[in-house]
């Protein structure tokens, strides 16, 4: 019996110790592994940073909306490039597409450049005339009563009575009777009526009849078209005034001008193709036979001449052309070139965004380049950059933007420096804001929207036409205006992509506006216009704001020789980068419909 108890005891032991230890192995695990993910769970979220796409400034420490545009706010992603180089900023895929980020690998090509030029047709200035009178006396008749008249070279083109030149004909009537015992004489009377541009034809008719002629007859000196009749029948001439101008329109000059930004690439023997709008569907070619020495100190350009065979009378004074140049730099070899969109200009640097591509991932670092000749949608790089390399060509503000937030190498600070936080003690951190290019991908806005965005509108172009009238104060007052207009527009208006393009297209915008009632002079308002017109560019073109058409405008010489555009209403151009001194200067480039 006791045997049997201890069995049975042990055995019971045994059982109560198995099923301890499978109990943990069971379930002592489980909750283990379950406790662990639940602490990783909440070290995850606790070390989360939520940011907002559009203000990556905004840092917060849990998910919610963005207290500048109330969007929703999305994890921050991680850096994982920054341990392997410090100095350059990363960007993750759906970054990159947010920012429309593109790359290209940077190649060599041939230096060419196609310059658009606009002139007239003109006269000939060899084969213009002046045709006078040789005598004085009073207009008895015109053969020839209007301009555009032809006339042939000898032809009589009127008739006038000169008490003079009857007074001559009748000294050489009487030297004609003492001509054998006085021929000097009578040879002397005779050069004088010649040079009065009487012919032996009529001199020896005025010695066959014995008489004078008191009506004498002006012959025309050389062939062509009266381009303008000077005279009226009965008016007195004395002798050599202007009767008529005469040109010969067999031959034509095509003058096409060019602006000091190109006189580098035009040279004389370049081949011009050109076009006529009076003449369409054909087109014409030429050389450039001589160029302008002297720049025209009103319209800042020189004349290239292309001469042109006229024999049909297809080309008619006044016409206006369009030509184009393929013209060649100085250097004929291929070169690096690079889109303009990748360059950033800082006024004393140009800058491009290098990509780097990693195991970690895509990383870019800021690039300081040489720029050369500027070659339409193109510029040389004179040094900076090795063929192959690959940079970013759109997209290069938003790099730039995450630089500066990151305290990266950046276009406004080359150095680096505090990564920029929501708050601003005592820096600007919209600093490269005025010059930041935004998207202007084409979207849809209510016409409340629109509504609110007119005012915003109508004191943008007072500004431009108070520029063009070189009113300092007007501009000033239009920028203030301005700037409380935007400050009007609810940002509620804008839905779905166009709330996040018009946050990106204001934000952008405010900081041009917001200084200019502290500006001095008008030079420097027409600064902050060059970034204020490429902003109301691209909203022009994101939201189609106004009923009307919207004209582009550049003028080639404004910021420096680069370039810069506004926007009018008016298709005739008004320049308010220089006001009345080149008030004309510029070209229409785009109509925004």
């Amino acid at each position: 019996m006791k045997q049997l108890n201890k069995t049975t005891l042990i055995t019971a032991f045994s059982t109560l110790v198995v099923g301890i230890l499978m109990g943990w192995l069971i379930f002592g695990r489980t909750n283990t592994k379950a406790n662990t993910e639940h602490d990783k769970v909440i070290a995850e979220d606790a070390e989360t940073i939520w940011t907002c796409s559009m203000h990556p400034q905004i840092r917060q420490g849990e998910p919610g909306d963005c207290p500048i545009c109330g969007m929703d706010l999305i994890p921050l992603e991680s850096d994982p490039n920054e341990e392997l180089d410090p100095m350059a900023v990363s960007m993750s895929p759906t970054a990159m597409q947010l920012a429309q980020v593109q790359t290209l690998n940077v190649g060599k090509g041939n230096v060419t450049k196609f310059i658009q030029l606009n002139g007239k047709v003109q006269e000939d200035e060899r084969l213009l005339h002046t045709q006078s009178s040789h005598v004085s006396g009073r207009i008895e008749e015109l053969t020839v009563t209007f301009t555009g008249d032809f006339v042939s070279k000898g032809q009589i083109i009127a008739r006038l009575y000169s008490p003079e030149l009857v007074t001559a004909q009748e000294e050489l009537l009487e030297a004609q009777k003492i001509a054998t015992t006085q021929p000097a004489l009578f040879n002397a009377a005779k050069q004088k009526l010649k040079k009065w541009k009487l012919t032996d034809k009529q001199i020896d008719q005025v010695l066959t009849s014995g008489q004078a002629i008191e009506s004498f007859p002006i012959l025309a000196d050389v062939s062509g078209y009266v381009t303008e009749k000077m005279v009226n029948l009965g008016d007195y001439v004395s002798q050599g005034e202007p009767i008529y101008q005469i040109a010969d329109l067999s031959k034509v000059w095509v003058l096409f001008d060019v602006y000091e930004t190109d006189m580098g690439f035009i040279n004389k023997g370049d081949e011009v193709e050109y076009t006529i709008q009076s003449i369409p569907g054909k087109t014409f070619s030429g050389t450039i036979s001589y160029i302008d020495p002297v720049i025209d100190p009103k319209t800042r350009v020189a004349k290239a001449r292309v001469e042109r065979s006229n024999t049909d009378l297809l080309l008619k004074p006044e016409m206006f052309v369009s030509g184009t140049v393929e013209a060649s730099t100085s250097t004929r070899k291929p070169s690096l070139m690079v889109p303009k969109s990748a360059v950033m200009w800082t006024g004393t640097r140009s800058v491009v965004y290098l990509m780097q591509t990693s195991a970690q991932g895509v990383s870019f670092m800021m690039r300081e380049i040489t720029l050369g000749p500027e070659l339409g949608d193109s510029y040389v790089i004179e040094s900076g950059l090795e063929a192959g390399e690959e940079i970013a060509v759109h997209g290069t503000f938003s790099i730039d933007a995450a630089a500066q937030l990151a305290g990266k190498p950046s276009m406004m600070n080359p150095e680096g420096g505090v990564a920029m936080t929501g708050h601003n003690h005592g820096g600007n951190t919209n600093s490269n804001m005025e010059t930041m290019p935004v998207s202007s991908k084409k979207t849809t806005i209510s016409e409340n929207a629109k509504k609110y965005l007119q005012p915003l509108f109508d004191n943008y172009f007072k500004l431009k036409i108070a520029l063009a009238s070189d009113d300092f104060e007007d501009a000033k007052a239009s920028g203030v205006a301005m700037n409380n207009s935007l400050g009007k527009i609810d940002m509620n208006l804008f839905k779905g992509d166009a709330h996040s393009l018009w946050m990106q297209q204001s934000t952008a915008l405010k900081p041009s506006l917001q200084h200019i009632e502290h500006l001095s002079d008008i030079k420097a308002i027409r600064g902050k216009f060059i970034s204020i017109s490429n902003l109301m560019i691209a909203i022009a073109e994101s939201f189609d704001p106004l009923s009307t058409a919207i004209y582009i405008q550049n003028c080639p010489m404004a910021d420096s020789n680069k370039g810069a555009d506004w926007l009018s209403l008016d298709k005739e151009i008004q320049n308010p980068y220089f006001g009345e001194s080149m008030l004309s200067c510029g070209e229409n480039t785009k109509t925004i419909k």
